[in-house]
């Protein structure tokens, strides 16, 4: 029987990559990455990934497996990533998957439909949201499927485009073919939680970090090959190509980096928030490694139930 996959997931600045690495270092594991922008090849500053020196000789999985010009698909990241976890656990080694992307912990973890697509239906709703605007999509979204629109925000235009594409394509709600709280692929989810104020602070030094570190020059260097619509959006790589193009100054970039960072760690924790499984801890705790261990070899005994029957309730970011 193979060992449960532990999954590290939260908001963004919380230490999950840290944490995923001492993890592995005391299971003998490797990790498997579930961030969507550590995908891609030369994105390593504004994505806050682990350089190699900083893995400490823990095997990364999954990671620059794209170029930026790419589009990410989850499908294919599924594909990846149960392929990752297939290949530690044959090898006798303990699979750890980091990310925030929640939808991609979902889909290495959960079981998860995805039906097809059609060019042709994309094109004429992405032309429409060019000239209606999301926000009009995501009313008709409403009306058609309100799980749905419930849960993609009314400027999320990607997500709001594929699930009208799988209406019209399948002839049923896009949120029947949303993954349920269901593993098929056995695991114990971890998750890190800050307090509002601390994870703001946080947020404000990552930011001056990677700007330190060569942010500016990152994304001058990764625009001069070209960036595919995802890695384009991306929070860090969208404010500074705008300051590259003189729209923004470098200290207006800087700021509306942090705010759509801090944007980004709300949604995080709204999404994994409303997981029942996952099982909280704080980023702060000194025995946060130990505690986390402690997780791991409850659950591999078979005594950790769900996080809702925990006798003590999790704090809420911002609480």
């Amino acid at each position: 029987m193979s060992p449960l996959v532990v999954a590290v997931v939260g908001p963004t600045a919380t230490g999950k990559s840290d944490l995923a690495l001492e993890l592995a270092l005391a299971l003998g594991g490797d990790v498997v990455n579930a961030d969507a922008l550590q995908l891609y090849r030369g994105m390593d500053v504004g994505t806050a990934k682990l350089t190699p020196d900083e893995r400490r000789g823990v095997p990364h999985h999954v990671l620059d497996v794209l170029d930026p010009r790419d589009e990410a698909s989850v499908a294919d990241y599924q594909s990846l990533a149960r392929s990752a976890v297939s290949a530690c656990h044959d090898a006798g080694r303990r699979a750890v998957a980091v990310g925030g992307s929640g939808l991609y912990v979902r889909a290495l973890l959960d079981h998860m439909d995805f039906p097809g697509t059609d060019p042709q239906v994309r094109a004429r709703l992405e032309e429409r949201v060019e000239a209606e605007g999301s926000r009009a999509l995501h009313d008709e979204l409403a009306a058609s499927d309100p799980a749905a629109a419930a849960a993609i925000g009314p400027r999320n235009a990607r997500r709001i485009v594929r699930a009208l594409e799988v209406i019209e394509l399948t002839g049923r709600r896009y949120s029947a073919s949303l993954p349920q709280h269901v593993y098929e692929v056995p695991a114990v989810q971890l998750g890190l939680d800050c307090d509002r104020a601390v994870l703001d602070e946080r947020i404000e030094r990552r930011v001056d970090t990677m700007l330190a570190r060569g942010l500016v020059a990152e994304v001058e260097g990764l625009l001069r090959h070209g960036l595919g619509r995802t890695a384009a959006r991306a929070v860090g790589y969208a404010e500074t190509a705008a300051q590259l193009r003189g729209e923004l100054t470098p200290d207006e970039a800087r700021e509306a980096i942090a705010a759509g960072t801090r944007r980004l760690a709300r949604k995080q924790m709204g999404w994994f928030g409303r997981d029942p499984r996952v099982h909280w801890l704080d980023a702060r705790d000194p025995d946060l490694v130990a505690r986390a261990l402690g997780l791991v070899a409850a659950a591999d005994a078979g005594r950790l139930g769900l996080a809702t029957d925990d006798p003590t309730p999790r704090r809420t970011l911002g609480s």
